[in-house]
């Protein structure tokens, strides 16, 4: 049962049964729960968000990029909260920049979430421990040089090579020595878990990450 004056939550993750135990955890923890969602365009005409909930959203949506709907949220005055599985320093940081108020990875103890909860009402930032480790380690993608990053940005948005070297003004032989170098420096295995890693990436990041680094 909710405590009044209790803090409003709006739960954003693409598994109902994930969202579902949320509720029933937050809901146990004192927390009222305004509404759900499942994707950015069901989250937005929801009219629970009319009451300025806190918004928890999960990044990884279906083929949608939690980043793009923190972003709508934060123009609507809205503050968000991200709970996720994801733990990449350059995951954290895109949240972070896109205005989310916190971040908690769903490995931490579910205290950390009621804190983060908590402190992000209070209008202060919140990291949970996993995630605030994270946040202060280098990535294999800080050593991407700018040209490195436009090429892994265009490979997670799934553009074949031609296109790519046509984007980047540069032949396919020149890219395919591009993405040789980026395997080595990222410690992947061939091209495709590089593909496989962007796409990946390109989910949960922020849309154009990178472009002028």
């Amino acid at each position: 049962m909710s405590v009044p004056g209790a803090a409003r939550l709006f739960l954003v993750d693409d598994h109902p049964l994930v969202r579902a135990g949320l509720a029933h955890l937050l809901q146990a923890s004192g927390f009222a729960v305004a509404g759900e969602a499942g994707s950015i365009s069901e989250t937005l005409a929801h009219p629970a968000l009319a009451t300025k909930p806190l918004v928890i959203v999960d990044l990884a949506l279906g083929d949608e990029s939690g980043i793009d709907l923190i972003k709508r949220l934060r123009r609507r005055g809205l503050s968000v909260l991200v709970y996720s599985m994801h733990e990449g320093a350059h995951v954290i940081r895109s949240a972070l920049n896109a205005g989310a108020g916190g971040y908690v990875t769903k490995r931490e103890a579910a205290h950390s979430l009621a804190e983060a909860i908590r402190a992000v009402c209070a209008g202060s930032r919140y990291l949970s421990p996993r995630a605030a480790a994270a946040f202060h380690e280098p990535t294999p993608l800080d050593g991407l040089s700018g040209q490195q990053r436009q090429l892994y940005r265009l490979l997670g948005q799934g553009c074949a090579n031609e296109e790519i070297a046509r984007q980047l003004t540069i032949s396919v032989r020149t890219l395919e020595s591009y993405c040789a170098r980026m395997i080595d420096k990222l410690g992947v295995h061939g091209v495709k878990e590089l593909r496989q890693r962007a796409i990946r990436d390109a989910v949960v990041s922020e849309p154009g990450a990178g472009t002028n680094i």
